[in-house]
């Protein structure tokens, strides 16, 4: 009697199928944890062929060795993250360091601005009124006294009462050489009589700066500092500059 082959779907799968099938189980095993547990099983291990026939190990491998790589790419990550994030919190704090440091210097810019608007000096340091202040006479053309008269030789460094702009400077008739300047407060100072001027209009000037030296040109009998105090930049507003001095601070 003859046998025959079977045919059909009760056919033997062949060993090329065969192989196919099993790495494609693996591969999902491995997906799924699958692989992991059951090596760990007694059963497992003593059961079946070795893992070297059956093609496990390799694969086992080479997942292990996709996670270990999988595993370092995420801890370089959150390393570089980590980086990021101190590198935006010190360029944060620096930013922060910066403005408190800026609003600090503009402050204290602020305040010596405001004690240096606030400071008044004596035009001539260590002298003292030698004419009052509306004092009568032929001396003057309009019959009494402007300004007032400081002693001073020919020489003398005359100085800025306050913080102000020079706005006259040269030749004013009877006054001699002079200066006028107009002071923060919007009152002006004038400064006559002067043998020397070390200013120029349009400079700004701050309390204490000499401006000239005293001396003896114009009307004058003798070396001096005349000194007025205004209310607009030309003779005729003048008022009293001892008083304007004193409620300053300055007391002469």
């Amino acid at each position: 009697m003859a046998f025959t082959r079977a045919t059909g779907k009760h056919r033997r799968p062949g060993s090329i199928h065969r192989t196919t099938a099993r790495a494609a189980g693996v591969a999902a095993l491995t997906t799924t944890g699958v692989v992991g547990t059951l090596a760990a099983s007694p059963a497992f291990a003593s059961d079946g062929p070795a893992a070297e026939e059956t093609g496990l190990s390799p694969v086992i491998s080479l997942t292990d060795a996709l996670a270990d790589k999988i595993d370092a790419q995420a801890v370089a990550q959150r390393e570089a993250a980590d980086r990021k994030r101190a590198e935006q919190e010190a360029r944060k704090a620096a930013a922060e360091l910066a403005k408190r440091e800026r609003e600090a210097a503009e402050r204290a810019a602020r305040e010596a601005e405001r004690k240096l608007l606030d400071t008044f000096v004596a035009p001539v340091f260590g002298s003292s009124v030698s004419t009052g202040y509306h004092s009568g006479g032929s001396l003057w053309s309009s019959g009494t006294h402007t300004g007032i008269d400081f002693h001073a030789a020919t020489g003398t460094p005359v100085h800025a009462v306050g913080s102000g702009t020079v706005v006259q400077t040269g030749w004013g008739g009877a006054y001699g050489n002079q200066i006028v300047i107009r002071m923060a407060d919007g009152h002006y100072t004038q400064y006559g009589h002067l043998s020397f001027i070390n200013v120029s209009v349009g400079e700004q000037v701050v309390p204490g700066q000499q401006i000239g030296l005293s001396g003896a040109t114009g009307n004058v009998t003798g070396p001096h500092l005349h000194f007025e105090v205004r209310t607009g930049p030309d003779y005729g507003s003048d008022i009293d500059p001892v008083a304007y001095l004193r409620q300053h601070g300055v007391d002469v």
